[in-house]
């Protein structure tokens, strides 16, 4: 069978799984990962593309359209290995391999030193004007390759575009590349420099932008650089870096600078089959400055060494550590609990690692903590220590006035401002987004030139700024990720812990990380020795992209669907998909059960029964029907992370706030339960690992945090108990109490009523409580169970049951591989600009969807129909200002009570938000209408009012909690959707609207919050 078999011809046929098992083979015989994908052009949304199919029925006895489309033509070459690193070249199929030759001509850049084997081969790439992609470890030089490729550009005579994720790296940058270069310019939306220098320094979105709007300036360009290319899997921004590289002409090369990723041949074939051009592929492993890894245990006085410079892991070390961790005990949790009560965690053993690190003669260092709050208190706690001469505190104080000379009077008096000086000048350095992007700044050029020792940093300080240090600290190596706390990855590891050690200085760079759990030897060797994060697409399809595709001609929609890394990385799954289709199915196959329909029945039943029980106890334990019965003594039936720990007593309880980083006004219940747990684990501090006791010799009762979704019955019996939080060591008496009262009640007690003693009034709660009555008569009287040996045959249906559910999921996985992702949710989006007459029937972008596509910083649909409605006519341009904060400020904050001229519009703004969603909802898109509403935040409207009113910045601080860089980081980014605003209003000719907008976005764009930044 051919693989050149045409996508329609395989689509369109019912092949069966012996069928698609030898397409497989013959696509496995072709090579398949380096073959084309051929998907079909489609025309611009025809009608009968959006009508709705009927949903396939799952079967277990045969795969339904088992057929595998074509595969990229990509070849892959494998170079000679150079030293330290690996030379790859993906080729279309279309191109032939012309080996790269040295030039006889002068080099287009020299260097004063000499280069690493990646870098001569990348600069050979570029010489040989072919694209390359080049893999490495932060501070290995990948700067070189892009510098070397714009002064190949520069002696070509054409123009040359680097691009980076983040307005503050590209000013960084602009920086940097004058120093070398006379001819560059810069373009961010906030500063527009030199805009027709044959060099510029934009952000991503820009160059997006200038994508679809036809700019002559890419008829112009040679080569594009995207530095820090692996962001591309950032899920928020990663899709516009996506859309940049699909909608870039082909006869355009490209130099893509990158951290460490495992799939960087996969990156280098998605360019080759986009662009029909060879994409090499440098990758490199080697560092410079080798790193030594330490755990610090809490509790504990020094340093283990776990990790030499050579890699070897060093079990002993580790033991050791772990040891002084379990013997720190009562120490590290009390510094845990500290912590999670919002002080500092470990304060004091920040500072016992900092001066280790100072006796050892290993600073600067930067220590990386994840939260803003803990990166300023633990800078406090080093009060008594100073790291500056007299000579330093000079320059840095010269330093400091110049930055804080570019500020008014009035700013220069700003709290933080004065906070921050003390600090510096001692050569301490606080580093995170709360802060005013003046202080940022100065403080990274004061850390860059050495002045400041030791830095207090979050994370994001490791995105891209070349600021590398001797050591790095890990105050934690946990993080909260917005839903869960966990243990960073070893991505996320190997990112922050490239920071140290500084190339040409150091022979070794240290890393230490700072234990207070205890984690297991191969999770750590995983954290510290594994694999960086795959760079996996982000691609997600927005209104935006829709509308400005069908304004664009000669592409649509499915092109970019076709065409996104996103479906390149999903047919390269199909082939594995297939056997993991087949595997499982043969598995359920091969299982027999007899009696299989008497137990399916009651098995199914089952099912149903703890649906329902869920839905129950969910009910019981919301907070308004559970608190008023949270009594000192009550019994509660606990589960812990699946495992059933029994009968416990209420010992105490409190309404606390759930800390994520520094606001969530989430409240949660937090109760202290007396209940009895293996003494294997008595000492454990994480409530998940406690096992439940499996000896009654080796059990005993300790106090439980735990939060209410850990309660699974509530009894109506109270024990009368002492005191415990007066008197700690009540706990024995306690648990013969509670042992006296089970056997009482033969370890069963009564239950309180949820409807009569409860007084839960839901009438779904009492219909699921009737059904659930009924469901417990049918499973207790079913018949299967006079079988003999139902156990075993309810056991064995049970594996079939999963088994059966494994192979759903690999179907389903399969048939979704080989279709055109997010088809579906393109359909139904068009659906909806249709229904609210963004576009025509055919596909002809209207008056209102010109006007969406001006506006890609916020919500398009939303603010579109409000000008539509005439929302803003109503409005004054300083009420325009703070309504359109709700769709910039994206932190949580505590809430506060709105102005009344401003509660009004909300409510307005709200009501339209409400409307969209019906309309997506009847379109058939999935959303939480609450989430939704709540994702316009309406927390710093009056701030904004009173900033567009003229207030300074000092009298703005008196309004909110609101870190001062958070408050600068919304009014840039309102002004930049002001700015979008006001085209919106000018393409659809209304010269007052557009006037009213300019007007707003005048008012706020004025002193410290809009202060030139400092690399300019």
């Amino acid at each position: 069978m051919s693989t050149k078999r045409s996508y329609n011809s395989l689509v369109n046929n019912e092949d069966t799984i012996d069928e698609a098992e030898a397409l497989l083979q013959a696509i496995e015989s072709g090579n398949f990962d380096s073959d084309e994908i051929i998907v079909p052009k489609k025309s611009k949304l025809n009608d009968s593309e959006f009508e709705e199919t009927p949903e396939e029925k799952d079967t277990f006895k045969e795969f339904e359209n088992l057929e595998i489309p074509n595969s990229p033509q990509i070849k892959i070459l494998k170079l000679e290995n150079q030293v330290n690193c690996t030379h790859e070249i993906a080729i279309p199929e279309i191109c032939e391999y012309k080996p790269l030759i040295l030039p006889a001509r002068k080099p287009a850049k020299e260097y004063k030193f000499k280069l690493d084997s990646f870098q001569k081969e990348a600069v050979l790439c570029i010489e040989n004007n072919q694209s390359v992609l080049v893999s490495a470890h932060t501070s290995a030089g990948k700067t070189v390759v892009a510098l070397y490729a714009i002064a190949v550009c520069l002696r070509e005579k054409q123009r040359v575009i680097y691009t980076s994720p983040i307005k503050a790296l590209s000013n960084q940058k602009y920086r940097e590349l004058q120093e070398e270069f006379a001819d560059v310019g810069l373009m961010t939306g906030d500063v527009t420099l030199n805009p027709d220098a044959s060099i510029l320094v934009m952000t991503t979105e820009i160059l997006r932008s200038m994508l679809y709007r036809g700019s002559e300036i890419l008829s112009e360009v040679g080569w594009v650089i995207f530095d820090e290319i692996h962001y591309m899997r950032d899920g928020e921004r990663g899709v516009v870096w996506e859309e940049t590289i699909i909608l870039l002409p082909d006869n355009i090369h490209y130099v893509f600078l990158s951290a460490t990723i495992p799939n960087a041949r996969q990156f280098a074939e998605w360019v080759a089959y986009l662009h029909k051009q060879p994409c090499h592929v440098i990758y490199t492993e080697f560092r410079p400055t080798p790193l030594q890894h330490f755990i610090y245990p809490c509790g504990g006085s020094g340093l283990f060494e776990v990790v030499t410079t050579t890699g070897e892991f060093r079990e002993d070390k580790f033991n050791s550590a772990i040891s002084i961790l379990e013997t720190a005990g009562d120490a590290a949790k009390q510094v845990n609990e500290r912590g999670r009560k919002g002080g500092v965690k470990g304060d004091s053993n920040v500072c016992k690692i900092i001066r280790t690190i100072l006796d050892k003669d290993m600073l600067p260092v930067i220590v990386f903590s994840f939260s803003r709050k803990e990166c300023e208190s633990y800078a406090t706690t080093l009060k008594d220590m100073d790291f500056n001469t007299e000579k330093n505190k000079k320059v840095v104080q010269e330093i400091f006035d110049n930055a804080i000379g570019l500020l008014s009077e009035a700013d220069r008096e700003l709290p933080q401002i004065g906070h921050v000086l003390p600090f510096i000048l001692r050569g301490i350095g606080i580093h995170h987004s709360g802060l005013l992007p003046i202080i940022k700044e100065t403080v990274e050029i004061l850390f860059g030139e050495g002045l400041i020792r030791v830095l207090f940093a979050t994370e994001t300080f490791a995105m891209g700024l070349n600021m590398p240090a001797r050591t790095v600290l890990f105050t934690a190596a946990r993080k909260f990720d917005g839903k869960d706390h966990r243990w960073i990855t070893s991505g996320e590891y190997i990112q922050m812990a490239g920071r140290a050690g500084r190339r040409g200085k150091d022979d070794r760079g240290m890393v230490i990380v700072m234990i207070d759990q205890q984690i297991k030897a191969d999770n750590l060797k995983q954290m510290i020795k594994g694999k960086t994060d795959t760079m996996d697409s982000a691609f997600r399809l927005t209104y935006n992209m829709v509308l400005n595709l069908l304004r664009v001609d000669g592409i649509n929609p499915e092109f970019m669907l076709e065409k996104s890394f996103h479906q390149f990385q999903n047919y390269a799954n199909i082939p594995t998909y297939l056997q993991d289709a087949k595997n499982k199915q043969a598995i359920v196959e091969g299982m027999s059960v007899d009696h299989e329909e008497d137990i399916q029945s009651f098995f199914e039943i089952n099912a149903k029964i703890e649906k329902l029980e869920k839905s129950v106890a969910d009910e019981i334990r919301k907070p308004k029907n559970i608190v008023p019965f949270l009594a000192i003594g009550r019994l509660f039936k606990m589960k812990i992370d699946k495992k059933d720990f029994g009968w416990g007593v209420l010992l105490n309880w409190k309404k606390t706030q759930k800390s994520i980083d520094d606001f969530d006004p989430e409240i949660i219940y937090v109760i202290t339960i007396g209940m009895f747990v293996s003494t294997i684990t008595e000492h454990e501090k994480n409530v998940n690992n406690l096992l439940p006791p499996t000896d009654p010799a080796k059990t005993i009762m300790i106090p439980v945090d735990a939060t209410l979704d850990c309660i699974e019955s509530i009894s109506s019996i109270r024990l009368k108990i002492p005191d415990y939080a007066k008197d700690t060591n009540a706990l024995p008496t306690i648990g013969k109490l509670l042992v006296a009262a089970l056997k009482r009640f033969n370890g069963e007690p009564k239950l309180l009523d949820p409807i009569n003693e409860m007084n839960i009034k839901s009438e779904q709660f009492a219909t699921d409580l009737e059904n659930l009555k009924a469901l417990h008569h049918l499973r207790d009287n079913h018949e299967v169970k006079k079988l003999a040996n139902f156990n075993e045959l309810y056991y064995q249906y049970q594996a079939k049951a999963r088994a059966i559910e494994d192979a759903k999921e690999a179907m389903e996985k399969f048939k979704k591989a080989k279709s055109l992702l997010l088809e579906e949710e393109l359909h139904k989006r068009v659906k909806v600009l249709r229904q609210m007459d963004f576009c025509s029937e055919d596909g002809i972008i209207t008056l209102k969807g010109r006007v969406a596509c001006e506006i890609s910083a916020a919500d398009e649909l939303v603010l579109t129909e409000m000008i539509f409605g005439g929302v803003f006519a109503n409005l004054d341009f300083k009420q325009t200002a703070a309504l359109l904060s709700c769709f910039v400020f994206q932190e949580k904050a505590g809430s506060s009570k709105l102005q009344e001229e401003l509660s009004g519009c909300l409510k307005t703004m709200q009501d339209y938000a409400k409307k969209i969603y019906y309309i997506e909802r009847d379109a058939g898109i999935e959303k939480d209408l609450d989430e939704y509403v709540e994702s316009f935040k309406p927390q710093l409207m009056d701030v904004v009012h009173a900033w567009a009113s003229g207030v300074t910045f000092p009298e703005l601080l008196q309004k909110t909690p609101v870190f001062e860089g958070s408050i600068i980081r919304c009014m840039r980014r309102l002004e930049e959707l002001l700015r979008q605003m006001t085209c919106a209003a000018t393409s659809m000719g209304d010269k007052t609207l557009a006037d009213k907008f300019e007007e707003a976005r005048t008012s706020i764009k004025r002193d410290i919050i809009f202060a030139a930044s400092l690399y300019l």
